[in-house]
């Protein structure tokens, strides 16, 4: 295996960078001062870019005296600028009235100025231009008005309902977090795995270094003779999958028919430091593939894999394709990528400085840490995830939701291995490898050309993580048939979309190997609208390329009830 790229120990500099990392968490210090350099020299060498952004400057402070003057009228017709409709910051009917109608629409002002300045200067790299934006973004939604006690008119007026008892629960809310961010404390989950979440009835049936393979118990009294095999991302615990029974995907599948067998990742420490892609490919579903055709006398297995395990799969996919007898007889991605040209605002985080800082900060570990990961994801959703709570917890002294289901997996993170993260990283989101037919299994490149089943691909509307635009690329990937959903949701709640769910629906589409390649924007105009759950579709796009059902197959030897102990790793 080729190892990451990597500092050696002897060189001089390593544990300077080290230490630079750990102090910044991982973050390269190099990297924004980068952005920033390109941006201002590019924009101090555009001279009709600078004088179309003083025009725009005083565009807007001429509109905002005009409001101003004019009593900060509440009509939307006579505001400057309005908010986006994703941006909730500004709902409060507060927000219409002076003064605090005067600071929304400077902040919102100055925000749209920020974007221009950002966008379209001459000579600037369409990665560094899009980081830049981003940048701007996060250095202007920590000012917001709405962020600040005597500039929000809803903390104002709940403090004066209230008689300032909502800022005693924020700050005993404040105490409480920052003890246990000292302290590394977990948060307590009302959700107990094996008891209210990962309930599916079935048995661990093979274990190795790095999975635990269970066998789910058979609910019907005949089943498709071909296993679906699940694989999971491991950058979070694999009962996203099998959550509460009402919305447990394996559940589902079980109940119409399926034989299902889910992997179980290990959750790695300091001595899985050297595991590798290679590593998490031969012990992961190349393993779990030939372990289940050997339980269940069934040459053939459906396949499915989520986020990262959706890459990891079609990689497992095209190198076995190579042999004269596959014994893949669908795949399915969920929001999993094989192409990262577009691989959407987590690039903003991936280049080869920030790699770099990232190799360092492990290097000591031999991980990355959950919440080094986590704060990026967080990042991209600052508003939602950061700002927003912190003025709800903290200002207006309201306890967060009660943790649901899937908010509770989320809290259940894992860590990364070193070196399988680096190899990731460079193999594919800066060098985009597999796309490309540069990625290598055991010395020999992998087409994913050479993938010719069935291809079921998920992509939902509102990823962050994994666009659904970057998703669909599978088309021109794979030698295959593909049928692709788009369903709304996120990365998440998109993919966990259970029949019944109020206020669900999809588009779907089949483009088979012979047809003209579609754009994804030609393909939404071709799919067909369903206002149900793709679940439905997914179930009988798996039953029409399966035999006739049959008996159910025997467990394999169980080595430990479901959910197993790999689940329970902190």
């Amino acid at each position: 295996m080729t190892q990451p790229s990597q500092s050696s120990p002897e060189v001089p500099d390593h544990a300077y960078r080290r230490l630079i990392a750990k102090l910044n968490h991982g973050t390269s210090p190099v990297a924004p001062v980068t952005m920033f350099s390109d941006w201002w020299l590019h924009l101090a060498t555009a001279p009709d870019k600078q004088l179309e952004l003083a025009k725009s400057a005083q565009e807007s402070v001429a509109a905002w005296f005009r409001f101003v003057n004019a009593g900060c009228p509440a009509e939307e017709s006579e505001r400057p600028i309005s908010p986006t409709k994703r941006d909730h910051r500004f709902a409060h009917n507060g927000w219409s009235s002076p003064p605090f109608a005067a600071l929304e629409q400077a902040f919102l002002l100055a925000e749209d100025w920020a974007d221009q300045a950002t966008t379209n200067v001459p000579g600037l790299s369409q990665d560094h231009e899009k980081s830049m934006r981003f940048m701007m973004r996060q250095m202007l939604d920590a000012v917001a008005p709405s962020n600040f006690l005597p500039t929000n008119p809803e903390a104002l007026e709940c403090t004066v309902t209230e008689k300032g008892a909502n800022l005693l629960r924020g700050g005993a809310t404040l105490s409480h977090d920052l003890r246990d961010k000292l302290t590394g404390a977990n948060p307590e989950r009302p959700n107990r795995v094996g008891k209210d979440v990962a309930t599916a009835k079935g048995q661990v049936v093979y274990r190795n270094h790095l999975i635990e393979l269970i066998q789910y118990a058979p609910t019907t009294d005949t089943v498709h003779p071909e296993p679906v095999l699940i694989v999971p991302a491991w950058i979070m615990k694999y009962y996203i999958l099998d959550l509460s029974p009402e919305n447990s995907m394996v559940q589902y599948l079980t109940a119409q028919g399926f034989t299902v067998f889910m992997i179980s990742w290990r959750n790695p420490s300091e001595e899985d430091a050297s595991l590798g892609m290679d590593d998490y490919l031969e012990l992961g579903p190349l393993a779990a593939l030939s372990e289940i055709t050997t339980i269940t006398g069934s040459p053939k297995v459906h396949t499915a894999g989520y986020c990262l395990g959706g890459t990891l799969l079609s990689i497992a996919a095209a190198t076995l394709a190579r042999k004269a007898d596959t014994p893949v007889a669908s795949m399915t991605l969920f929001a999993a990528q094989t192409d990262f040209t577009e691989a959407g605002e987590l690039t903003l985080f991936i280049n080869e400085s920030q790699v770099s800082f990232l190799e360092d900060a492990m290097a000591e570990q031999g991980f990355l840490e959950a919440e080094q990961m986590l704060g990026a994801f967080q990042m991209l959703r600052s508003n939602d995830l950061i700002w927003s709570h912190m003025v709800r917890a903290y200002l207006l002294g309201r306890p967060d939701m009660p943790m649901n289901d899937l908010m509770a997996w989320n809290a259940d993170s894992t860590r990364l291995p070193a070196r399988m993260h680096s190899e990731y990283l460079r193999k594919m989101f800066l060098q985009n490898d597999l796309a490309a037919g540069r990625y290598q299994v055991d010395g020999h490149a992998v087409s994913l050309r050479d993938i010719r089943v069935p291809v079921f691909g998920v992509g939902t509307e509102t990823d962050h993580i994994a666009p659904w635009t970057s998703v669909y690329k599978i088309h021109n990937l794979v030698h295959a048939d593909v049928t692709f959903v788009l369903t709304n949701g996120g990365h998440n709640a998109g993919v966990i979309s259970e029949p019944g769910h109020h206020h669900r629906h999809y588009k779907m589409h089949t483009t088979r190997d012979t047809d003209k390649a579609l754009s994804a924007a030609d393909w939404q105009d071709a799919a067909q609208r369903q206002e149900s759950s793709w679940w439905l579709a997914w179930s009988a796009w798996l039953s029409d390329l399966s035999s006739k059902k049959i008996s159910p197959p025997k467990m394999g030897r169980k080595l430990a009830e479901a959910p197993g102990t790999y689940v329970m790793m902190e």
